[in-house]
């Protein structure tokens, strides 16, 4: 797992020395908010109905900021990261229930990374999906072998990569000249949202696909990482609110990035009647070829592996803290890409051998349905871990926001159910 240098750890700084080393783990975090599953949702989204969805994308992005912000209290709160709060907190059975679970979803998560890596070496280069899956495995082992791997190095190479993204969706979305007025109404719900069974659909495809089970573990370990020993109760109220700005700053950005992908979908399908089946990723690349220009097309790609790649980085950093919380087994960054990259390596290139690159699809449609099946294992004891005063002490939240986190709970619970079977009878 992450730790702080000793340094970082001794007298505590200047308090605005202070603000700079807790920035960073909401950008980190908000790499998860724009992988290639989100990718997926929102595509679809833009080609069947245009910028109408946007506010589906305001929504999740909105949630999640609200559910990241919970995490970040928790943690600052007991000085603990999320798998360890639960092996400590609940009987071991039931932890050990979220761990299997847990360690379900880091092999789903990886899956659909892997595959949006694979991808975007094919639309760029032309190289098999199969081949590109075992490309993406190798590059991710090999950021994690940079020098200072246990540190902030791969924190720095993830940052670099969602720069990446953010700018290319930016050039994007310049070259796409969207019509403003059509962008701000899209962002405004409307009764259809509830009427149309397939704009619903999408809609909480959207946000399902935004929390993540990974992220939760990712930003408490992250946190965790930052806190001084030493910390008094002033210092970590104090961390909240600068690490709220961190993460709201960064989810933000992630959301704009997730709403551009929709609407250049929805210019690049403008006009074009929409087929029994999903477009798909390299469908919008194709057409964002034919409608916007070969150079939009080659963005695209060069940002989606961008998004491939640096998630699957940050699920291994997630992976870290989970085996360590869970088990107190620390493990070297490498060794932990192997058991999970292992684990999801083995059916993805059994299913790609044996069908070909037109799997691909159904291996992100599995891994969704592992995700949203896994998500409220993680997000009830989360849920009752805060709603325990004693163990929040001075940050304990108000009743009104415990409300409205249990509420988020129980529809996220409700609508992880639903969109796995949904998702599984399709």
């Amino acid at each position: 797992m992450i730790t702080p240098s000793p340094s970082a750890q001794s007298a505590a700084p200047l308090p605005t020395r202070r603000f700079w080393t807790m920035m960073g783990p909401g950008f980190v975090v908000a790499v998860g908010y724009m992988d290639p599953g989100n990718w997926a949702t929102d595509i679809a989204a833009g080609a069947s109905f245009g910028f109408a969805l946007l506010s589906a994308v305001l929504i999740a992005s909105l949630a999640g900021i609200f559910l990241q912000t919970l995490i970040v209290r928790l943690t600052l709160a007991t000085g603990k990261d999320l798998a360890r709060l639960i092996r400590d907190r609940f009987p071991r059975p039931v932890a050990m229930v979220v761990w299997v679970v847990s360690e379900l979803a880091m092999i789903a998560t990886d899956l659909a990374e892997l595959l949006g890596s694979a991808i975007a070496l094919k639309l760029l280069f032309g190289i098999p999906i199969l081949a590109g899956v075992v490309i993406a495995a190798v590059a991710t082992f090999a950021i994690l072998a940079l020098p200072g791997a246990r540190g902030r190095a791969p924190e720095i190479v993830v940052g670099v990569l969602m720069s990446v993204v953010v700018v290319c969706f930016g050039w994007e979305l310049v070259m796409a000249r969207p019509d403003p007025g059509a962008l701000l109404a899209g962002l405004v719900p409307t009764i259809d949202l509830a009427r149309d069974p397939e704009m619903l659909y999408l809609s909480l495809g959207i946000i399902g696909a935004t929390v993540m089970p990974h992220n939760l573990y990712l930003h408490s370990g992250l946190v965790r990482s930052r806190l001084a020993a030493e910390a008094t109760e002033a210092d970590r109220k104090r961390a909240a609110r600068w690490l709220t700005i961190d993460l709201s700053g960064a989810l933000a950005l992630a959301g704009l990035v997730n709403g551009s992908i929709l609407a250049v979908a929805a210019i690049a399908f403008q006009g074009i009647a929409p087929d029994a089946a999903a477009p798909g990723i390299e469908d919008a690349h194709a057409l964002l070829g034919s409608t916007i220009g070969g150079a939009a097309a080659l963005v695209f790609a060069i940002a989606l592996l961008a998004a491939g790649q640096s998630s699957t980085t940050t699920g291994t950093m997630a992976g870290q803290i989970v085996t360590e919380g869970f088990l107190n087994l620390r493990l070297r960054p490498l060794t932990r890409a192997l058991v999970t990259r292992g684990a999801s390596l083995i059916p993805a290139l059994g299913i790609l051998w044996s069908s070909g690159d037109g799997s691909a699809d159904e291996l992100l449609v599995l891994s969704q349905v592992i995700l949203a099946l896994t998500l409220p294992f993680i997000l009830v004891p989360m849920l009752l871990l805060l709603r325990n005063r004693s163990l929040m002490g001075g940050l304990a939240m108000a009743p009104l926001t415990l409300r409205i986190a249990s509420v988020m709970v129980v529809v996220l619970t409700a609508l992880s159910g639903w969109l796995a079977g949904t998702s599984a009878m399709a």
